[in-house]
Protein backbone atom coordinates (compact mmCIF):
# COMPACT_ATOMS: atom_id res chain seq x y z
CA UNK A 1 0.00 0.00 0.00
CA UNK A 2 1.36 3.72 -1.04
CA UNK A 3 1.99 6.14 1.41
CA UNK A 4 -1.34 8.34 -0.08
CA UNK A 5 -3.54 5.46 0.20
CA UNK A 6 -2.07 5.29 4.05
CA UNK A 7 -3.04 8.75 4.47
CA UNK A 8 -6.48 8.29 2.80
CA UNK A 9 -7.06 5.36 4.93
CA UNK A 10 -5.26 6.80 8.08
CA UNK A 11 -7.96 9.85 7.70
CA UNK A 12 -11.24 8.10 7.21
CA UNK A 13 -12.42 8.76 10.37
CA UNK A 14 -11.91 12.65 10.04
CA UNK A 15 -13.64 12.72 6.87
CA UNK A 16 -16.43 10.44 7.85
CA UNK A 17 -16.64 13.15 10.72
CA UNK A 18 -17.02 15.77 7.98
CA UNK A 19 -18.97 14.05 5.22
CA UNK A 20 -21.81 12.77 7.92
CA UNK A 21 -22.49 16.55 9.47
CA UNK A 22 -21.45 18.41 6.42
CA UNK A 23 -23.97 17.55 3.27
CA UNK A 24 -23.92 18.89 -0.41
CA UNK A 25 -19.86 19.18 -0.60
CA UNK A 26 -20.47 18.76 -4.48
CA UNK A 27 -22.77 22.06 -4.48
CA UNK A 28 -21.71 24.98 -6.44
CA UNK A 29 -20.84 27.76 -3.49
CA UNK A 30 -23.42 30.34 -5.47
CA UNK A 31 -26.27 27.88 -5.13
CA UNK A 32 -25.30 26.39 -1.36
CA UNK A 33 -25.33 30.13 -0.34
CA UNK A 34 -28.63 31.85 -1.80
CA UNK A 35 -30.76 28.20 -1.18
CA UNK A 36 -28.85 25.79 1.25
CA UNK A 37 -27.39 28.28 4.09
CA UNK A 38 -28.09 25.00 6.09
CA UNK A 39 -25.19 23.20 4.34
CA UNK A 40 -23.04 26.42 5.53
CA UNK A 41 -24.37 25.85 9.26
CA UNK A 42 -23.40 22.07 9.33
CA UNK A 43 -19.89 22.52 7.79
CA UNK A 44 -19.20 25.11 10.57
CA UNK A 45 -20.33 22.36 12.97
CA UNK A 46 -18.20 19.29 11.31
CA UNK A 47 -14.94 21.28 11.41
CA UNK A 48 -15.37 22.29 14.71
CA UNK A 49 -16.20 19.39 15.79
CA UNK A 50 -13.17 17.65 13.51
CA UNK A 51 -11.40 20.12 16.29
CA UNK A 52 -10.34 22.61 13.31
CA UNK A 53 -11.06 25.28 16.41
CA UNK A 54 -13.78 28.38 15.72
CA UNK A 55 -11.07 30.91 14.88
CA UNK A 56 -9.65 28.62 12.29
CA UNK A 57 -13.45 27.69 11.27
CA UNK A 58 -14.95 31.46 11.03
CA UNK A 59 -11.63 32.21 8.52
CA UNK A 60 -12.12 29.04 6.48
CA UNK A 61 -15.66 30.03 6.03
CA UNK A 62 -15.34 33.52 5.04
CA UNK A 63 -12.78 32.25 2.24
CA UNK A 64 -15.67 29.69 1.04
CA UNK A 65 -18.06 32.43 1.20
CA UNK A 66 -15.98 34.56 -1.32
CA UNK A 67 -15.26 31.13 -3.70
CA UNK A 68 -18.04 32.12 -6.00
CA UNK A 69 -18.37 29.66 -8.77
CA UNK A 70 -15.98 27.51 -7.50
CA UNK A 71 -17.67 23.56 -6.41
CA UNK A 72 -18.13 23.88 -2.11
CA UNK A 73 -15.96 21.28 -1.79
CA UNK A 74 -12.74 22.65 -3.88
CA UNK A 75 -13.36 25.79 -2.47
CA UNK A 76 -13.23 24.19 1.43
CA UNK A 77 -10.58 22.20 0.65
CA UNK A 78 -8.17 25.43 -0.72
CA UNK A 79 -9.42 27.42 2.40
CA UNK A 80 -8.28 24.09 4.56
CA UNK A 81 -4.65 24.25 2.57
CA UNK A 82 -3.99 28.06 3.54
CA UNK A 83 -5.35 27.16 7.35
CA UNK A 84 -2.50 24.34 7.59
CA UNK A 85 0.96 26.45 6.24
CA UNK A 86 2.31 29.46 8.98
CA UNK A 87 1.87 32.89 7.81
CA UNK A 88 4.92 33.18 5.22
CA UNK A 89 3.56 30.00 3.22
CA UNK A 90 -0.17 30.65 3.32
CA UNK A 91 0.46 34.08 1.47
CA UNK A 92 3.34 31.98 -1.27
CA UNK A 93 0.34 29.28 -1.61
CA UNK A 94 -2.18 32.85 -2.14
CA UNK A 95 0.31 34.06 -4.96
CA UNK A 96 0.87 30.48 -6.48
CA UNK A 97 -2.99 29.74 -6.57
CA UNK A 98 -2.56 26.87 -5.05
CA UNK A 99 0.00 25.29 -8.38
CA UNK A 100 2.21 21.94 -7.77
CA UNK A 101 5.20 24.14 -7.38
CA UNK A 102 3.82 25.48 -3.95
CA UNK A 103 4.08 22.35 -2.25
CA UNK A 104 7.25 21.25 -0.08
CA UNK A 105 7.77 17.41 -0.45
CA UNK A 106 10.69 17.67 1.69
CA UNK A 107 11.60 18.13 4.82
CA UNK A 108 15.65 19.50 5.12
CA UNK A 109 16.45 20.53 9.14
CA UNK A 110 18.28 23.96 9.40
CA UNK A 111 21.97 22.94 11.45
CA UNK A 112 22.53 19.69 13.00
CA UNK A 113 20.78 18.73 16.20
CA UNK A 114 17.14 18.16 16.63
CA UNK A 115 16.22 18.04 19.67
CA UNK A 116 12.81 15.96 20.23
CA UNK A 117 10.13 16.58 23.31
CA UNK A 118 6.74 15.86 24.32
CA UNK A 119 4.98 13.88 27.08
CA UNK A 120 5.07 10.48 27.93
CA UNK A 121 2.98 8.05 25.34
CA UNK A 122 3.42 9.81 22.31
CA UNK A 123 5.95 7.57 20.97
CA UNK A 124 8.74 9.96 20.60
CA UNK A 125 11.47 7.50 20.34
CA UNK A 126 9.93 5.19 18.29
CA UNK A 127 9.29 8.59 16.17
CA UNK A 128 13.33 9.55 16.63
CA UNK A 129 13.98 6.00 14.90
CA UNK A 130 11.32 6.45 11.74
CA UNK A 131 13.25 9.77 11.02
CA UNK A 132 16.41 8.36 11.48
CA UNK A 133 15.84 6.05 9.22
CA UNK A 134 13.93 8.61 6.61
CA UNK A 135 17.31 11.03 6.45
CA UNK A 136 19.96 7.62 5.66
CA UNK A 137 17.75 6.96 3.35
CA UNK A 138 18.42 10.33 1.64
CA UNK A 139 22.07 10.06 2.19
CA UNK A 140 22.20 11.81 5.29
CA UNK A 141 24.78 10.29 8.55
CA UNK A 142 22.56 9.85 11.45
CA UNK A 143 23.12 9.47 15.63
CA UNK A 144 20.83 9.11 18.04
CA UNK A 145 20.99 10.63 21.84
CA UNK A 146 19.47 8.76 24.58
CA UNK A 147 18.32 11.52 26.83
CA UNK A 148 15.64 9.84 28.26
CA UNK A 149 17.32 8.74 31.16
CA UNK A 150 14.17 8.83 33.32
CA UNK A 151 11.63 6.06 32.07
CA UNK A 152 12.98 2.85 32.47
CA UNK A 153 14.38 0.91 29.09
CA UNK A 154 14.01 4.41 27.11
CA UNK A 155 17.50 4.12 26.57
CA UNK A 156 17.47 0.42 25.71
CA UNK A 157 14.64 1.04 23.56
CA UNK A 158 16.78 3.95 21.03
CA UNK A 159 19.83 1.10 21.47
CA UNK A 160 17.66 -1.92 20.18
CA UNK A 161 16.59 0.82 17.48
CA UNK A 162 20.29 2.08 16.64
CA UNK A 163 21.48 -1.62 16.40
CA UNK A 164 18.79 -2.52 13.66
CA UNK A 165 19.15 0.50 11.82
CA UNK A 166 22.91 1.06 11.92
CA UNK A 167 22.76 4.06 13.79
CA UNK A 168 25.48 5.20 16.76
CA UNK A 169 23.81 5.45 20.04
CA UNK A 170 24.90 7.82 22.78
CA UNK A 171 23.87 7.04 26.17
CA UNK A 172 23.96 7.33 30.06
CA UNK A 173 23.11 5.76 32.99
CA UNK A 174 19.52 5.34 33.69
CA UNK A 175 18.76 8.04 35.93
CA UNK A 176 21.56 9.94 35.52
CA UNK A 177 21.63 13.80 33.87
CA UNK A 178 19.84 13.98 30.54
CA UNK A 179 22.26 17.04 30.18
CA UNK A 180 24.97 15.21 30.29
CA UNK A 181 24.12 12.64 27.82
CA UNK A 182 23.17 15.15 25.54
CA UNK A 183 26.68 17.32 25.55
CA UNK A 184 28.65 14.18 24.97
CA UNK A 185 26.53 13.26 21.69
CA UNK A 186 27.18 16.80 20.76
CA UNK A 187 30.57 16.68 21.15
CA UNK A 188 30.61 13.38 19.19
CA UNK A 189 28.34 14.46 16.51
CA UNK A 190 30.93 17.50 15.65
CA UNK A 191 33.83 15.31 16.05
CA UNK A 192 32.78 13.05 13.78
CA UNK A 193 31.23 15.23 10.97
CA UNK A 194 27.97 13.52 11.48
CA UNK A 195 24.70 15.25 9.46
CA UNK A 196 22.37 14.73 11.57
CA UNK A 197 22.34 14.04 15.84
CA UNK A 198 18.25 13.58 17.30
CA UNK A 199 17.99 13.78 20.98
CA UNK A 200 15.35 12.09 23.05
CA UNK A 201 14.21 13.32 25.73
CA UNK A 202 12.48 12.43 29.15
CA UNK A 203 8.68 12.34 28.26
CA UNK A 204 7.84 15.62 30.25
CA UNK A 205 4.69 16.24 32.04
CA UNK A 206 4.31 20.26 30.80
CA UNK A 207 2.85 21.47 34.18
CA UNK A 208 5.73 20.28 35.76
CA UNK A 209 7.93 23.37 36.07
CA UNK A 210 11.25 21.48 37.18
CA UNK A 211 10.61 19.02 34.07
CA UNK A 212 10.73 22.15 31.70
CA UNK A 213 13.60 23.93 33.59
CA UNK A 214 15.46 20.67 32.58
CA UNK A 215 14.52 20.87 29.17
CA UNK A 216 16.06 24.17 28.69
CA UNK A 217 19.27 22.74 30.49
CA UNK A 218 19.26 19.80 27.78
CA UNK A 219 19.26 22.99 25.23
CA UNK A 220 21.62 24.88 26.77
CA UNK A 221 24.40 22.25 27.26
CA UNK A 222 23.89 20.97 23.69
CA UNK A 223 24.96 24.99 22.44
CA UNK A 224 27.92 24.43 24.32
CA UNK A 225 29.23 21.75 22.84
CA UNK A 226 27.82 22.67 19.57
CA UNK A 227 27.73 26.53 18.98
CA UNK A 228 24.41 27.03 17.51
CA UNK A 229 22.51 23.94 17.90
CA UNK A 230 19.98 22.19 18.45
CA UNK A 231 18.94 24.21 15.40
CA UNK A 232 15.85 22.70 15.38
CA UNK A 233 13.52 21.28 18.84
CA UNK A 234 10.29 19.41 17.68
CA UNK A 235 7.69 19.01 18.97
CA UNK A 236 5.70 14.78 18.96
CA UNK A 237 1.74 15.58 19.75
CA UNK A 238 0.00 12.64 19.37
CA UNK A 239 -3.19 13.65 17.42
CA UNK A 240 -5.76 11.23 19.07
CA UNK A 241 -5.35 14.05 22.19
CA UNK A 242 -6.83 16.40 20.19
CA UNK A 243 -7.34 20.26 22.03
CA UNK A 244 -5.46 18.56 25.01
CA UNK A 245 -2.84 18.05 22.97
CA UNK A 246 -2.18 21.48 21.78
CA UNK A 247 -2.71 22.74 25.12
CA UNK A 248 0.67 20.37 25.62
CA UNK A 249 2.11 22.69 22.77
CA UNK A 250 1.70 25.52 23.58
CA UNK A 251 3.64 24.47 27.56
CA UNK A 252 6.17 23.18 25.74
CA UNK A 253 6.73 26.10 22.92
CA UNK A 254 6.50 28.83 25.83
CA UNK A 255 9.55 27.23 27.82
CA UNK A 256 11.51 25.66 24.47
CA UNK A 257 10.60 27.35 21.95
CA UNK A 258 9.44 24.95 18.65
CA UNK A 259 10.83 25.35 15.64
CA UNK A 260 8.09 22.54 14.38
CA UNK A 261 5.59 19.84 15.26
CA UNK A 262 5.40 15.52 14.47
CA UNK A 263 1.74 14.76 14.50
CA UNK A 264 1.30 10.67 15.35
CA UNK A 265 -1.20 8.14 14.60
CA UNK A 266 -3.47 10.43 12.63
CA UNK A 267 -4.70 7.21 11.80
CA UNK A 268 -6.53 6.60 15.25
CA UNK A 269 -8.55 9.61 15.47
CA UNK A 270 -11.81 11.73 13.97
CA UNK A 271 -9.89 14.86 14.64
CA UNK A 272 -7.66 15.36 12.34
CA UNK A 273 -8.70 18.55 11.90
CA UNK A 274 -6.34 19.62 15.25
CA UNK A 275 -3.39 20.04 12.52
CA UNK A 276 -5.22 23.87 11.97
CA UNK A 277 -5.03 25.35 15.35
CA UNK A 278 -1.50 24.14 15.70
CA UNK A 279 -0.59 25.64 12.94
CA UNK A 280 -1.94 28.93 13.79
CA UNK A 281 -1.43 29.08 17.34
CA UNK A 282 2.23 27.91 17.56
CA UNK A 283 3.29 29.52 14.29
CA UNK A 284 5.47 26.76 13.66
CA UNK A 285 5.08 24.27 10.44
CA UNK A 286 4.09 20.50 10.88
CA UNK A 287 7.14 18.89 9.80
CA UNK A 288 6.13 15.00 9.97
CA UNK A 289 3.10 13.08 10.24
CA UNK A 290 2.72 9.78 11.18
CA UNK A 291 -0.33 6.96 10.07
CA UNK A 292 0.46 3.91 11.39
CA UNK A 293 3.65 1.99 13.15
CA UNK A 294 5.92 0.72 10.32
CA UNK A 295 8.79 3.34 9.17
CA UNK A 296 7.06 4.32 6.28
CA UNK A 297 4.20 6.01 7.74
CA UNK A 298 6.24 8.60 8.95
CA UNK A 299 6.44 11.16 5.72
CA UNK A 300 7.10 15.03 5.48
CA UNK A 301 3.77 16.73 5.42
CA UNK A 302 2.81 18.56 2.50
CA UNK A 303 -1.13 19.96 3.16
CA UNK A 304 -2.41 20.11 -0.08
CA UNK A 305 -1.38 16.32 -0.35
CA UNK A 306 -2.93 15.84 3.32
CA UNK A 307 -6.65 18.23 2.29
CA UNK A 308 -6.92 16.11 -0.92
CA UNK A 309 -6.50 12.75 1.42
CA UNK A 310 -9.19 13.69 3.84
CA UNK A 311 -11.32 14.39 0.81
CA UNK A 312 -10.73 11.48 -0.93
CA UNK A 313 -9.15 13.75 -3.99
CA UNK A 314 -6.17 12.71 -6.53
CA UNK A 315 -3.59 14.80 -5.83
CA UNK A 316 -1.75 16.47 -9.12
CA UNK A 317 1.81 15.50 -9.95
CA UNK A 318 4.06 18.42 -9.39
Amino acid sequence: MSWLERLRDGLSKTRKQINDTAGFLGSDVRDVLTNRLDTIEDLEYALIAADVGRAATEEILADVRRAEGKNLQDALMDALTLQLEPDARRAEFRKLGFAPDARRKTVDPQGHVVMVIGVNGVGKTTTIAKLGQYYMTRGKSVMFAAGDTFRAAAGAQLGEWGERLGVPVIQGLEGGDPAAVAFDAASARTSRGTDLLFVDTAGRLHTKHNLMEELKKVRRVIEKADPGEPAEVWLVLDAVTGQNGLQQAKKFHESTPLTGVVVTKLDGTSKGGILVPIVRELGVPIKFIGVGEQPGDLQPFDSQEFVRALFDVNIPKS
